[in-house]
């Protein structure tokens, strides 16, 4: 079986929310060299397949009891089906402030961000790790930047990670983009549980679901 073949026999179709109104929540502990900095949580309500998406996290990493580094971000999305058709984002990155804006407009997708203004293709889909769709993409959104970033996704295998206290099986795939490589890994029910990255000085980032 080629991997193309696995990511489809295991990730799709999206899992569907019971009912035609209901809402899914993740709720993650961050941690930095497995010292908790902080917690980021995703919330998404689904009416009939068009879905709002909101996030909202915060880290701070201190040094010596003083604050050495925060870091506040807000995202706000709507999707039909696996499009994105809607993002509003706002970041603050240890004082810098940054936001990213796009829409859906006829056969694009126009994104605004500090440094301009982009037409991209109609249905894009962002780092959206909720949705396991995002396994079958060779471009995503970045919503802190507005970059539309090329990945690439290598797929690593089961393992049996924790999971709320308990011993789970759960899928891992690596995406690679040109200057950074994320984990992320998913239950048997294509069900997201765990993220982690390195930052640029070399440091593991880790997400564990609550």
């Amino acid at each position: 079986m080629t991997v193309r073949q696995l990511l489809v026999a295991i990730l799709v179709p999206w899992p569907a929310l019971a009912g035609a109104d209901a809402t899914q929540e993740w709720h993650f502990r961050v941690l930095l060299d497995g010292n908790p900095i902080g917690w980021h949580r995703y919330a998404i309500e689904d009416r009939n397949g068009n879905r709002s998406m909101r996030s909202q996290a915060r880290f701070d990493v201190k040094f010596l009891f003083f604050q050495a580094y925060t870091y506040v971000h807000e995202l706000r999305e709507r999707w039909n089906g696996d499009c994105l058709t809607a993002i509003d984002a706002r970041t603050e990155d240890n004082g810098k402030h940054s936001a990213v804006r796009g829409m859906q407009d006829g056969a694009s997708f126009r994104v605004s961000n500090v440094q301009g203004n982009a037409e991209l293709p109609a249905c894009v889909m962002s780092f959206a790790y909720w949705n396991p769709a995002i396994l079958t993409q060779t471009r995503l959104l970045n919503s802190q930047t507005g970059e539309y970033t090329p990945v690439r996704v290598e797929q690593l295998g089961a393992q049996t990670i924790d999971v709320r206290g308990e011993r789970v099986r759960a899928w891992r795939y690596a995406l690679h983009a040109p200057r950074y490589r994320i984990d992320v890994w998913y239950t048997d029910d294509r069900r997201w549980v765990q993220l982690e990255t390195r930052t640029d000085g070399g440091r593991e980032l880790r997400y564990l679901i609550d």
